[in-house]
């Protein structure tokens, strides 16, 4: 049975005053605000829900004008957070693409009338084929005209930038701010599910995320600015939300309000607004249970969209970042089974990603590396961009070279080095293929190092690649054989094309993020979105679909999941669960192995003293073997210590009846206990215990056998190490092993 749950939540701060009522017992605990929670602890959610719905009746219960304008002031108040994030996160996206261009053309050459335009900014104006005079590298710039020493000045000024924009970036986030590093996405994830880390969140971590990105993307790293994008969001709700104690001072808020955030980071990242709704719904697991908060997310995507699209860093005048144009609307049947292949090989690929990942990893913590992460950050740095100069589809930013792959052939826009040359078709399969297995392996070392990184971009990058290597043997081979059988649907005017290998790079990549990611819907939306292919959703649906198949067949989770595990953050995944006949005995802490506080059997000194010495977060209380209830560790020392005359008293959790003499020398504590705990037999089924912690948010539960006896306790934490047992690195990265 659950007990009923109070109004004002389950702490207290450290200012609040704990006195004796003339009977004594322990009052005013419940009038005073929740406390403070500690980083790496998780929020009561039933507390704090119940505290916000005691300051909606509050206001709501007001009179006259008040009872209108409060609510009304209060809701406003929202919705201004939620639309200064998205404007926010709009305006931020924008600058980063801008500076991100800017600072990666530079190391490339300069613009000959500013040294502070980008390469499309200083060649803006000219018609379509027309040189572009104005822009140029660094030994023409320098007048180097020997051939020999233009290759050495131009490769060294290239290397020398990546590793002075990789250096810089790891220096700002190991000196200023440790969370800016790596994507954030797990860590928003095990937020948004209840975890407490204040420190992720901070306006320097915003400000050492947001620049330190700008250097590590611009510094050719095979990593994308898209999923760290989502924790600027958050940060820059989290800084706006403090304005509000509506927002300060509950939790719950907080994160609903993340959520919204979260959503508007993606929609920024991609440029696509829907699909930053659905990340959140599929991804996040935020929208499911709460239409607010869906809207919220709806509102702040469709804003930050709105704002990115009104400064436009692109210089389209469009939302969608990598524009497709095909021949035709059409696909024929027969291309479904190269669409199919490409889902099997962005399954296997992408599980083969994750498990090298981790594997690097687990070195990277494991060894000399670890002490010396700026090291390891200048060494790949070097090693990436001496690799990538050497390669021309590497050489380039993978924005660019993700929306050249994109695009279909046309005399009219000019050959992309070659791509479009028939006459070296197994050259550019070469090239392609090389490209992909190169960022595969720089990708796997790359994500999680100390530099912001996210791994959207290079896995579209690498599905990118094979997808377009994919399209060009097909349409080979049916300019070979146009009379096959399975090129029969094709049209029979050889000038009209039947084949669109651009799309192929779509659908490989849409392959590639579902084989790493595990993410389905959101993915398919995410790309339509991106590249306006909306004729095309079938076929990405498919290839999505297998690669997830395929994925979950060689293992079970996403990157994002297994860097939660890795890191055991208390995140519980949305797994169905199957417990064979298991029941919460079977993995329960028994009675004998949990500290325990016996009712009126020890003074207020005594408890005092235990519950200083023990680190657990609480004790379940007992009288007589029977469960009484559980009291929360923090919060019964904030009432003991404020006990100091009453420290030889007893200390009653219950009240049975008592004779005058006997209540005398005690203090009652019966308000301390838990308002709201979960009490259950301890044959239940396994899995019924595992979906009441996934659905309710629980932080633990307790156990009892006939007559109401204690039998044990399980907790949040329980609950993850055995969904996460079938990983053999679970807690392998935890900064509290």
């Amino acid at each position: 049975m659950t007990a009923p749950e109070h109004p004002e939540g389950a702490g207290w701060r450290d200012e609040e005053r704990f006195e004796l009522d003339a009977d004594g017992r322990l009052r005013d605990v419940h009038a005073t605000a929740p406390t403070k929670y500690t980083d790496g602890s998780s929020i009561d959610w039933f507390a704090e829900e119940a505290l916000a719905r005691a300051r909606t009746q509050m206001l709501h219960s007001q009179h006259g004008i008040r009872g209108f304008l409060l609510p009304a002031m209060d809701a406003a108040r929202m919705w201004f957070v939620v639309i200064l994030t998205g404007v926010s996160i709009g305006v931020a996206g924008a600058w980063l693409d801008v500076l991100v261009k800017w600072l990666a053309d530079l190391r490339e050459g300069r613009c000959t009338y500013g040294f502070f335009y980008n390469q499309p900014a200083c060649c803006s104006g000219l018609d379509p084929g027309e040189l572009c005079t104005e822009w140029k590298s660094w030994s023409a710039f320098l007048n180097v005209r020997m051939i020999g020493a233009q290759a050495i000045l131009q490769s060294t000024i290239y290397v020398a930038l990546a590793i002075v924009f990789a250096a810089s970036a790891a220096i700002l986030v190991q000196s200023y701010a440790p969370y800016a590093f790596h994507t954030g996405i797990p860590e928003i994830k095990a937020i948004l599910s209840g975890y407490v880390l204040d420190a992720f969140l901070t306006p320097w971590t915003l400000l050492i995320k947001a620049l330190g990105l700008a250097l590590s993307v611009a510094s050719g790293l095979v990593l994308g600015k898209e999923g760290p994008l989502v924790h600027v969001a958050c940060c820059i709700a989290t800084l706006l939300s403090r304005l509000f104690s509506q927002f300060k001072n509950n939790e719950a808020e907080k994160r609903k309000m993340l959520a919204a955030a979260a959503a508007a980071g993606v929609s920024v990242a991609f440029g696509s607004p829907l699909g930053g709704v659905l990340f959140g719904l599929e991804e996040l697991d935020t929208f499911a249970k709460e239409f607010d908060v869906m809207w919220r997310g709806f509102v702040a995507s469709a804003v930050a969209a709105v704002a990115l699209q009104y400064i436009d860093p692109f210089g389209t005048s469009k939302l969608v970042l990598f524009q497709v144009t095909s021949g035709s609307d059409t696909w024929q049947g027969f291309e479904m089974f190269p669409w199919l292949a490409l889902g099997v090989i962005g399954g296997v690929l992408g599980s083969l990603l994750i498990k090298l990942n981790v594997q690097v990893a687990l070195l990277r913590r494991y060894s000399l590396i670890h002490e010396y992460p700026v090291l390891e950050v200048i060494g790949v740095s070097a090693v990436t961009a001496a690799v990538s100069f050497l390669i021309v589809f590497c050489r380039v930013q993978m924005a660019e070279l993700v929306a050249n792959l994109f695009q279909e052939c046309d005399p009219n826009r000019g050959d992309y080095h070659g791509l479009c040359n028939p006459t070296a078709l197994w050259e550019n399969v070469f090239l392609l293929s090389l490209t992909a297995g190169i960022k595969l392996v720089l990708t796997s070392w790359t994500f999680g190092m100390m530099v912001p990184a996210g791994i959207f971009m290079p896995t579209i990058a690498i599905g990118a690649c094979l997808g377009r290597a994919m399209g060009l043997i097909m349409q080979d081979v049916q300019r070979w054989y146009p009379d096959a059988w399975m090129f029969t649907s094709c049209p029979p005017d050889p000038s009209v094309r039947c084949i669109s290998p651009g799309f192929y790079a779509v659908v490989g990549a849409a392959a590639m993020l579902g084989g790493v990611t595990r993410m389905t819907i959101s993915i398919v939306v995410i790309l339509f979105e991106l590249t306006g292919a909306l004729s095309h959703v079938v076929p990405i649906m498919v290839a999505v679909m297998t690669a997830k198949m395929v994925g979950d067949a060689l293992g079970s989770d996403g990157i994002y999941p297994i860097w939660i595990a890795l890191r055991r953050y208390p995140w519980l995944p949305p797994v169905d669960y199957k417990d064979k006949g298991a029941t919460g005995a079977s993995f329960m802490r028994s009675a004998e192995d949990v500290v325990c506080l016996e009712d009126g059997e020890r003074t207020i000194g005594e408890l005092e003293r235990l519950a200083s010495e023990k680190s657990f977060n609480g004790f379940p209380v007992l009288a007589k073997g029977r469960l009484v209830g559980y009291v929360e560790r923090e919060r019964l020392l904030s009432a003991l210590r404020r006990l100091e005359g009453d420290t030889s008293r007893k200390a009653l959790f219950s009240n049975p009846k008592r004779d005058a003499e006997e209540m005398e020398n005690a203090v009652d504590l019966t308000a301390l206990l838990e308002p709201s705990m979960l009490f259950l037999r301890q044959d239940t089924p396994q899995e019924v215990v595992i979906s009441m912690f996934q659905k309710l948010n629980l932080r633990r539960i307790l156990f009892t056998r006939a007559g109401g006896l204690f039998a044990g306790l399980v907790t949040k934490s329980d609950i993850v190490a055995l969904l996460n047992r079938h990983f053999p690195h679970a807690a392998a990265l935890a900064e509290h092993p």
